[in-house]
């Protein structure tokens, strides 16, 4: 069988740059564990928010936390009172000084990671998982995807015997390095086992090398603001 590298790691350092941004000397597994838990911990707590990615930077006793989200008004909450509750859990958690960035994703539907969990919610909603797919093929490609591969696996509609199925539209070349590939998976829990979804979208081509050219680009673009 064909084995796929992770479209994400293999483009660090040339278009894409990690999601923890710091530098220790001493305690570098005590803090990406650290990084870990938090991220957990917020997409748990935030599930409804839509939470696209979780930037983690850190400088002398301080933390900022930047999360990108379709729905920002959830993590804020009325007054801002919901923001203040997360960032004294996390205060508590890291014992740093915590500043909490939100950037809003504007186009969810080019967005990996929120693709690939709309289509989990439809599938544990019952909706069928063609439906589903197709649906999120031609979103993505009315609001600029150059192309999209998405696979689902499992017990599909409750059949008997797990399957793979998959749906491909435009070019998603995972070989090009200056594509610009963005790539996610997802878990649905259905009432017949577990079902993994996996989503690759080509946002179209980085010519220069630059490790925060994948973020420029969204920004151009105006899919976060």
């Amino acid at each position: 069988m064909g084995q796929k590298v992770n479209p994400n790691g293999i483009r660090l350092g040339i278009n894409k740059t990690w999601s923890s941004r710091w530098f220790s000397k001493k305690n570098y597994t005590k803090l990406l564990h650290e990084d870990l838990n938090i991220k957990k911990f917020v997409e748990a707590k935030l599930k409804s928010a839509s939470i696209s990615k979780i930037i983690i930077e850190r400088a002398a006793k301080k933390l900022r936390l930047t999360i990108f989200s379709s729905r920002p008004g959830i993590i804020i909450g009325k007054k801002g009172s919901d923001i203040e509750n997360l960032k004294n859990v996390l205060t508590k958690m890291s014992n740093l000084q915590v500043f909490i960035d939100i950037k809003e994703v504007r186009k969810p539907e080019v967005d990996a990671k929120l693709v690939a969990e709309n289509i989990a919610v439809q599938l544990e909603k019952r909706i069928s998982f063609r439906r589903a797919m197709k649906k999120a093929i031609q979103s993505s490609m009315r609001l600029g995807a150059k192309g999209i591969k998405i696979v689902c696996s499992g017990r599909l509609g409750g059949s008997e015997i797990a399957r793979t199925e998959k749906y491909h539209e435009g070019s998603v070349p995972l070989h090009t390095l200056r594509s610009d590939i963005d790539y996610a998976t997802a878990k649905a829990e259905t009432t017949y086992g577990i079902c993994g979804i996996k989503v690759w979208i080509n946002k179209g081509e980085i010519l220069i090398k630059d490790p925060y050219g994948s973020e420029k680009n969204q920004v151009e673009q105006g899919s976060v603001r």
